[in-house]
């Protein structure tokens, strides 16, 4: 990690790893659903996860575009974190 890059490389690298983030968020969903009837303990573990990549899929959408995620009367985001300012 010990290549300079400038600030165009360093968004691109950002927004692909949130879109991986959001492709896992997805595995990891359809997983739990196939897994909820047959084993509740792993569906459970896989929404976990699933939750953990929504969160971090979020956090590089408010890198890129700060302000951009909807927030509601409470002041929290889509994944119930609270915005400060």
């Amino acid at each position: 990690m010990s290549d300079v890059v400038d600030a165009d490389e360093l968004l691109r690298r950002i927004r692909r790893s949130r879109d991986l983030a959001a492709e896992e968020e997805r595995v990891w969903l359809e997983r739990a659903q196939s897994l909820t009837a047959t084993d509740p303990d792993r569906a459970r573990e896989a929404t976990e996860r699933a939750l953990t990549y929504q969160v971090v899929a979020g956090v590089l959408t408010e890198i890129i575009a700060p302000g951009s995620r909807p927030v509601d009367a409470e002041g929290t985001g889509a994944a119930g974190v609270r915005h400060v300012t």
